[in-house]
Order: C-alpha cells, then structure tokens, then sequence
C-alpha cells in the first residue's frame, strides 16, 4: 500500500458519521420538507433503513479482497485494463467530483451567510491547502484528528438541540402522511442516495482497518450516528419553523440556528451550526481528496502519491467553480446525482460482486475438472 497507515474499529466509525453528516446537514432539511413536507422525518427514517440494507454488499465486496483497495480489486475481477478503465472513472466521477461538490458548498455557504464580499475562489483556495496537508500527512493523522474533534462535535450539536428545543411546535408535523406515501419515498430515494451510497468510497479505506472483522460493525454505527443526526436536524427543522419555511431555505438548520433564544442574552449564535458543519465538511472533503489521490496514484502504479496533492488540488479548484454557475443549481441537479451514485454507489459494486462470484465459480470448476483428469490418468 502507498500508505501504510492503520486506523481502529473506532476511528473509522467516527469518520462514517462525519462523512455522513458531512455538507447534508446544512441541504437535506431543505430538500426533504419540499418533496415530504411535514412527513420529511419519515423520509429521513426510511433512508436511514435503506441506507443500512445496502451495507451488506459493501462487506462482502472488501471480504473477497482482503488487504487490496477497491481500486486494486477492480483489476482482479474485470482484468488489467479494463479494470483500471473503470477505476480511473470511477475515482474522477464520484470521490473526486464528490470533493468538487463540497468544495462549492464550503464556497457557497461562506459567501452566501458569513463573508459575501470575499471571493469565492480565495475562500477554496486557502480551505483546500489545509485538506491538502491533511491528506500529505497520510491517512492515520486524519484519523487521529476525527478521533479528538468528535467529542466536540457531539457536544455541539447536542448544546444545538437543547437550545433550540423550547420552540418546537409539534402541530408542525400534523397530519401525518397527509399526501400519502408517494412523496415521502420519492423525497428518501435522493437521500438514499444522498449520502448513504456514498459510502462506497469506504472500499478504498478497508484494507487500512487493524481490525478486518470489526469493519462491517464500525461501519454500521457509523451511518446510524450520522443518519441520526440528519434525522434530527430535519426533524427540528420541520418542528420549529414548520415544513413551508424550510423547504424555501437554502440552509434551514444555519437559520434555524439563528431562532435561538435563551434568557435575552443567549441570541444569535447560528456561529455554533457554522463550526459544527466545518468540523464535518472537512474530514469529508479531506477523505474523498485522499481517496482520490490514493486510487489514481494505485491505478497508475506509482510508487508515491504525495506529489499528486498539488496538482489535483488546482484542477479541483477549477471543477468545483465550473461544476455549479451558482448556489441554487445543487438543488436543481439533486435527483440527476442521486442517479449517479445509485449507479455507481450501487449498481457498480453489485456488478463488481457478481462477475467476481461467477469468475471464482469458473476457476474453481476449471481446477476441479483439472484435479480429475490428472486422477484418471493411467501411469506411465
């Protein structure tokens, strides 16, 4: 491996939940109360289930091949071109375009809601270098750092949520299923999709595990804590300013933040949803930047892949200011990219499996047909 690094059965739980909750805490309130309305919790639940029964085949997928990433495994089971081909895709069309989006939505957020006269391309400029330092450190100080910024995390968002209690209007989430069934699935297939397949990106960080057989449970925990907090802040979200207000927000829980009020001396301090989604969105953008720095230097065959940062790190600042002409066309392409990562998030690693079951179904015919003719052979 280009990276030697080793991380715990807990280190990788943390950075699940990060990943997860990632840029979606400040976008997935917003987009759920448009589609499900008042019944956007009930979404968010029946994501979180699906999310959970997709895990399996992620599983089985590293178990077939342990100690190899998802970028090496390709060439056992589709063969060395073909193999890479797929590979290189695969990196540059999600994990690197994933790191584009949440690039833009760092940039967005930043001059939308805290410093609209600073130039978007300085704030991904000067962010990025601190990712890029991250990722030339290697893959256990990342960990390292999730493993002490969590703590702070939960603390925050739990501070977030006590203060921001007193105003919950339970009416808000009355009636329920009041348009029936339809729009709450069709709101929780995107949101499936949208972070729950991302997790496929993980096939690049199992061989790195010290414990092979705990990957499945960290994993688990890992998308049920940040699936959670997603739940919770849509649910506060609908509770508090109703389902019309947050579904005309771009970023309901940063202005659900602002409604809180304790005491007419603690107002205004929508600064704590800021530092809560920047401890997340960085260990997110700094894991797909590395997953993606790992797998091309892995697809090519180099022998080190920090030098790769730099470069990358300009085109990355280039795609992710021509991925999105401005802060609404996320929403716009949300569905077409819940497309994408069910194909590639899905799709792909079903089909991984299955050519890899059919393939080791061949050789262990073909060594058996061989082991009996040897057998039948009369000595000479």
């Amino acid at each position: 491996m280009l990276d030697k690094g080793k991380i715990s059965t807990r280190q990788l739980t943390i950075i699940v939940a990060l990943f997860m909750v990632g840029s979606s805490i400040l976008i997935i309130p917003s987009y759920l109360a448009t589609y499900a309305s008042q019944d956007a919790w009930i979404s968010a639940l029946l994501s979180i289930a699906t999310g959970l029964a997709v895990l399996p085949l992620y599983i089985a997928l590293g178990n077939k091949y342990p100690g190899k990433t998802l970028a090496q495994f390709m060439e056992d089971i589709l063969g060395m071109w073909l193999g890479k081909a797929v590979s290189l895709f695969f990196l540059a069309a999600f994990p690197f375009t994933m790191a584009a989006f949440s690039l833009r939505n760092i940039g967005d957020f930043m001059t939308t809601q805290i410093m609209p006269d600073t130039p978007i391309q300085a704030i991904h400029i000067i962010f990025l270098i601190v990712v890029i330092i991250g990722v030339r450190l290697g893959l256990e100080p990342i960990m390292r750092a999730a493993e002490i910024i969590f703590p702070w995390f939960i603390l925050l968002f739990v501070c977030f949520v006590i203060f921001i209690s007193p105003q919950i209007k339970w009416e808000n989430i009355l009636p329920v299923l009041e348009g029936g069934i339809k729009p709450v699935i069709g709101a929780g297939i995107p949101f499936t999709a949208f972070p729950f397949m991302e997790t496929a990106v993980f096939l690049m960080v199992f061989p790195h595990a010290n414990r092979p057989d705990r990957v499945g449970r960290a994993l688990f925990w890992g998308i049920v804590i940040g699936g959670a907090v997603l739940f919770i802040i849509t649910m506060m979200s609908v509770l508090v300013m109703g389902p019309d207000t947050t579904a005309r927000l771009i970023y309901p829980s940063y202005a659900l933040a602002k409604k809180i009020s304790i005491g007419n001396f603690l107002e205004r301090i929508e600064g704590l949803m800021a530092i809560i989604w920047f401890f997340t969105i960085y260990f997110k953008l700094t894991l797909l930047y590395y997953i993606s720095v790992i797998g091309f230097a892995q697809s090519l065959n180099l022998k080190e892949y920090r030098f790769l940062t730099i470069p990358l790190g300009i085109i990355l600042i280039v795609y992710s200011i021509l991925i999105s002409p401005n802060t609404s066309f996320w929403f716009e392409m949300y569905t077409t990219w819940a497309l994408h990562a069910i194909t590639l998030g899905l799709v792909l690693p079903a089909l991984l499996l299955a050519v890899a079951a059919i393939r080791g179904k061949g050789a262990a015919k073909a060594a058996a047909t061989s082991a009996s003719e040897e057998q039948t052979q009369p000595d000479t």
